[in-house]
C-alpha cells in the first residue's frame, strides 16, 4: 500500500443506471421484505404450534424459514435506508460483516436444501425405515453440520477478500458488499482470492447439486413404481415445492459466481432478486400445495375455526 491511504469505508451505489427510481424500488423491496418476514414467521409459528408437523421434513422446513428471515436481513435494511436518502456509506468492518453473513447464511441454505432432498429420499424410498434413518439425533447432527460447514466456508472467503489492501476508489456498484464487486476495488493482485472463491463456491454448489440430483433420481424411480396414481400424485406434490425452491436458489448462484466475466448491472439485479424475491416466494411455494401446513396455518390464524 505504498503511498496510498487505506480505505476505511465504502460507498454503496445501488443498482447501476436506475437513478430517479428510488421511490419505486423502495416500495417494491419494502413490500417483498415485509412479505418475507410475515410469511416465514407464520410458517415457523404453524410448525411450532402443530404437533402433527413435528417431523423431520417440517423440522428442516422450519430451519429454512429461519434462514429466509435472516438472509434478506443482512443487506435489505441498509439498502432501503439508502433508497430513503440516508447515508450510502458502510464501514470497512461493516462491509466484511455483511459479506461473512451473506455467505454463511447462503451456504447454510445450500446445505439445507441438500439435507431436505435426502430427507425426501429417505421418506419415499425407505418409508418403513424413515424414522430410524432420520432420527432426532441424525437431524441434529445434519443441522449442526450445515452451520459449522457454512461458518468455515464464509470465514475463508471473508478472510481472503478483506486481507487485500483497499486504497480507492471505494464505490461499490451494488446495494451490499459481495465478492465480485469487492475484488474489483482491491489495489493488489486478486488472483488467489478469485480462484479460491470461484472454486470454493463452485465446489460447494456443485457438490450439493449433485447430491440433490442423485436423491431426486432415486425418488423419481421409486415414485414411478408406485401403482395407485393417487399415491404417485401425492409423492410428486410433496417434492415439487422443494424442487421449485432449489431452482430459484441455484439460478442466481450460477449467474453471479460461476460466470467467467462479471457484469456489475446483472450481478446487482440478480443478487437483489435472490436476496429478497426468493425468500418471499418460499412461504407461498411450501403452503399452496401442502394441506398440512395450510391446516396448521388456519388453526393459528383462526383459533377454533
Amino acid at each position: 500500500m505504498r503511498n496510498h491511504t487505506a480505505v476505511t469505508e465504502f460507498l454503496l451505489m445501488g443498482i447501476p443506471h436506475t437513478e430517479g427510481m428510488e421511490n419505486v424500488f423502495l416500495v417494491f423491496f419494502l413490500g417483498l421484505y415485509l412479505l418475507t418476514l410475515v410469511g416465514n414467521l407464520l410458517i415457523l409459528l404453524a410448525i411450532l404450534s402443530s404437533p402433527n408437523l413435528h417431523t423431520p421434513m417440517y423440522f428442516f422446513l422450519g430451519n429454512l424459514s429461519v434462514f429466509d428471515i435472516f438472509f434478506p436481513s443482512v443487506s435489505s435494511p441498509k439498502m432501503m435506508l439508502c433508497l430513503m436518502g440516508h447515508s450510502h456509506t458502510i464501514s470497512f468492518q461493516g462491509c466484511a460483516t455483511q459479506l461473512f453473513f451473506y455467505h454463511f447464511l447462503g451456504c447454510t441454505e445450500c446445505f439445507l436444501y441438500t439435507v431436505m432432498a435426502y430427507d425426501r429420499f429417505a421418506a419415499i424410498c425407505h418409508p418403513l425405515r424413515y424414522m430410524v434413518i432420520m432420527s432426532h439425533r441424525v437431524c441434529a447432527i445434519l443441522t449442526l453440520g450445515t452451520w459449522m460447514g457454512s461458518c468455515v466456508h464464509a470465514s475463508v472467503l471473508t478472510f481472503l477478500v478483506f486481507k487485500l489492501p483497499y486504497c480507492g476508489p471505494n464505490e461499490v456498484n451494488n446495494f451490499s458488499c459481495d465478492i465480485p464487486v469487492m475484488l474489483s476495488l482491491a489495489c493488489a493482485d486478486t488472483s488467489l482470492a478469485q480462484t479460491v472463491s470461484f472454486t470454493n463456491v463452485g465446489v460447494v454448489a456443485l457438490m450439493c447439486f449433485l447430491l440433490v440430483l442423485t436423491s431426486y433420481t432415486r425418488i423419481v424411480i421409486s415414485i414411478l413404481r408406485i401403482s395407485p396414481s393417487e399415491g404417485r400424485r401425492k409423492a410428486f406434490s410433496n417434492c415439487s415445492a422443494h424442487l421449485t425452491s432449489i431452482l430459484l436458489f441455484y439460478g442466481p448462484v450460477v449467474l453471479i459466481y460461476l460466470r467467467p466475466a462479471s457484469s456489475p448491472w446483472l450481478d446487482t439485479v440478480v443478487q437483489v432478486l435472490s436476496n429478497i424475491v426468493t425468500p418471499s416466494l418460499n412461504p407461498l411455494i411450501y403452503t399452496l400445495r401442502n394441506k398440512d401446513v395450510k391446516l396448521a396455518l388456519r388453526k393459528v390464524l383462526i383459533p377454533g375455526g
